[in-house]
């Protein structure tokens, strides 16, 4: 793969963005998360296209700018549904939400919210870029038969029944259960599946959305850990050796995650977004 360190002007603005709103984020008075997060986001999802851009001269934004735009139209719902399942297991609350209206609150976190599809596929890209993933093209190959499609959907439906019905002891089956009940339905309407590139043994797909969601994972920890209003955890069984407010152990739901936006995204639109070449 080409490597051309020049970054577009796009990768530049979203420098400047984080370079700006990091430090405003952490360091000004008062309420202030609620106004600074989507630009700083909106910064990170721009700086890594570019980067992406100028390590493989292709990019979500240069490929598409519709479909760039149109990720950040499909996070906010799609990350609504995790707050849906945060409703039943309470592993996370928003210190400061109090300050807020029910409809302030609801179009400040739609608008942050919808910096997670763009990050997350962005940086997923980026991962894909790397020799190490790179060589990943060709490994074993998993064949998608109509029993272990079944099989998956079973696995998803019962694990959010069990997240329901007892969220204390199965909270984390959040992290995975999206999947495990949107694969499925994909391959069987045809949309883009994580399952058309296994079948062929290549795994960059799965490596490159999971480390990708972990990445974006490392930073929104660290950029909420001074933030106010922020985010705090109580994760029964996990909730210790804390990086920033996160539980070490809980880094593992970044992994799946990355999976779970991207069939939500694929049930959503029937679009592949990313490319892993």
């Amino acid at each position: 793969m080409p490597r051309n360190l020049r970054l577009a002007t796009h990768g530049w603005i979203g420098l400047a963005l984080v370079a700006v709103f990091w430090p405003a984020n952490w360091f000004l008075p008062g309420l202030r998360t609620h106004l600074l997060f989507a630009p700083l986001w909106i910064g990170y999802a721009l700086a890594v296209d570019g980067i992406v851009l100028a390590r493989t001269r292709t990019s979500i934004l240069a490929r598409s700018r519709r479909d760039f735009v149109l990720l950040f139209l499909l996070s906010a719902p799609a990350w609504w549904l995790f707050e849906l399942f945060n409703r039943w297991t309470e592993n996370w609350v928003y210190v400061g939400r109090d300050e807020f209206s029910d409809l302030a609150y609801f179009v400040l976190a739609s608008l942050s919210f919808s910096t997670v599809m763009p990050a997350v596929f962005g940086s997923a890209e980026l991962v894909a870029s790397t020799r190490f993933v790179s060589r990943l093209s060709s490994g074993r190959a998993i064949q998608s038969t109509g029993r272990l499609r079944v099989s998956l959907l079973l696995i998803g439906a019962v694990s959010i029944v069990l997240v329901w019905g007892w969220p204390t002891y199965f909270y984390p089956l959040v992290w995975g259960g999206v999947f495990f009940l949107l694969e499925p339905v994909n391959q069987w309407l045809r949309r883009p599946s994580v399952f058309d590139y296994l079948q062929r043994g290549d795994w960059r797909p799965v490596v490159s959305l999971g480390l990708g969601a972990l990445l974006c994972g490392f930073f929104w920890e660290l950029w909420n850990f001074q933030s106010f209003p922020k985010w705090t955890y109580h994760t029964p069984g996990v909730d210790f050796l804390h990086v920033f407010e996160m539980p070490l152990l809980g880094y593992l739901g970044y992994l799946p995650f990355g999976l779970e936006l991207y069939v939500l995204a694929s049930t959503l639109t029937g679009r592949e977004f990313a490319s892993w070449s």
